[in-house]
């Protein structure tokens, strides 16, 4: 009797000082102390080991809360090969590639709109909240991608894309400019992205994927804004890799960009056009995979040693949109991909991506040959490419999900 009335009393108190789980519990159809109590455990392991000890703390206007994290005590270096470590000086810039600025545009992240910032030697984190835990499908999936696969050719499934792609050499990177809207996602379960992936391993359970771009995901975030996001997974989604730092695997060398943090502006329909410049390449004297953004901005880098496949190169690069659809009462969803129209608009209207190249093996950024395109649900969501002297290779894609074609 005594050991019933301790967790009773204990659960009790977790409700008082957890509102986030109150309110979970609240919902469910079933109350089971015990199994409670340690979902609870779990979620406060979890929060202390990614919430790490910060010298500043930024309040976002949107929101957010940005701890200033030494460099050192990031995620990254939880990781058993990483342990002691401190991040790698910047590498060899692609050749071909000719950065301008040195500074991130203020207008980029809406954190940044108070002119703080995060001293040196720090990097900028989004704080990871108990509400954040609890809307993933499991404390052990939270940051995970739901499971899917990047498809090459057509498929039917829970996620659709609408991509651009290079098969059958050897790729060392990729850059290209995303344009960047506020697609509307239609149930918390659901995203919209924007993205590169750097591929490598068959399709099946080896598969090795680094991304980033830009996504919309109420699950994962709390909101429908558009936010700067990473990935990498080392088995297809399946146990390795996670979102942005929220496991250990992202190395963030950048103390001006948040990861995970929204973004800010965003494009309009018949109005501004707004794109972010993305360069994912590999360091050719240690092997990592380093991010930069915008005009000569390195966020960071995915040590090699994460991939099996990746370790040595990529055999395919893919740009472009991807979307769950659950298909809420049994009809395609109305999440939108890009900016929810479909690529015959152009520009203005639809979404792009311009400018796209590639690393070879010889450390050179050159332009796309054979660029091949393809929408899994073309009625749903498109893709046209083309290519001229402005834009390089390019192309509209994107849609607005269910529609007379589309149910």
């Amino acid at each position: 009797m005594a050991s019933v009335r301790s967790i009773f009393f204990g659960l009790l108190l977790l409700l008082v000082t957890c509102p986030a789980l109150s309110a979970s519990l609240a919902n469910s159809s079933s109350f089971h102390p015990k199994e409670e109590a340690r979902k609870y455990r779990r979620i406060r392991a979890q929060l202390r080991r990614l919430n790490k000890p910060s010298v500043k703390t930024i309040q976002s206007p949107d929101g957010d809360v940005i701890d200033c994290v030494p460099s050192h005590l990031q995620p990254a270096f939880d990781h058993p090969n990483l342990k002691g470590d401190k991040p790698q000086l910047p590498p060899k810039r692609p050749i071909g590639h000719n950065p301008t600025a040195g500074t991130v545009n203020h207008g980029f992240q809406i954190w940044t709109f108070s002119n703080d910032s995060c001293p040196e030697e720090t990097i900028p984190i989004r704080r990871t909240t108990e509400e954040d835990i609890l809307r993933a499908s499991s404390v052990k999936r939270f940051g995970r991608k739901p499971f899917a696969r990047v498809r090459r050719d057509s498929s039917t499934g829970s996620h659709e894309h609408a991509v651009g792609y290079v098969v059958g050499d050897e790729y060392y990177g990729a850059k290209a400019s995303l344009n960047v809207w506020a697609p509307k996602v239609s149930s918390s379960s659901e995203f919209s992205l924007s993205q590169i992936w750097i591929i490598a391993g068959s399709f099946g359970n080896d598969l090795n994927t680094i991304e980033a771009g830009w996504q919309v995901s109420p699950q994962l975030y709390g909101d429908n804004s558009p936010r700067f996001f990473t990935y990498w997974t080392t088995d297809a989604y399946q146990s390795t890799g996670c979102y942005n730092l929220l496991c250990s695997g992202f190395v963030q060398t950048n103390n001006r960009i948040a990861i995970g943090a929204a973004i800010s502006p965003t494009s309009t329909y018949n109005g501004g056009q707004f794109d972010i410049n993305l360069l994912i390449w590999k360091d050719p004297k240690h092997g990592n995979w380093w991010l930069e953004f915008g005009s000569g901005i390195l966020v960071g880098y995915w040590p090699s040693f994460l991939f099996s496949h990746l370790a040595k190169q990529a055999s395919m690069v893919q740009f472009g949109g991807e979307i769950v659809n659950t298909q809420p009462y049994g009809f395609h969803t109305s999440t939108q991909m890009g900016s929810g129209h479909f690529a015959r608009e152009g520009f203005g209207k639809a979404s792009y991506f311009r400018n796209l190249e590639v690393v070879d093996w010889d450390n050179n950024l050159i332009p796309l040959t054979d660029l091949q395109v393809m929408a899994d649900q073309p009625s749903c969501y498109d893709i046209q490419g083309g290519i001229n002297r402005v834009w390089g290779n390019y192309f509209y894609f994107g849609g607005p999900g269910k529609n007379t074609r589309c149910h």
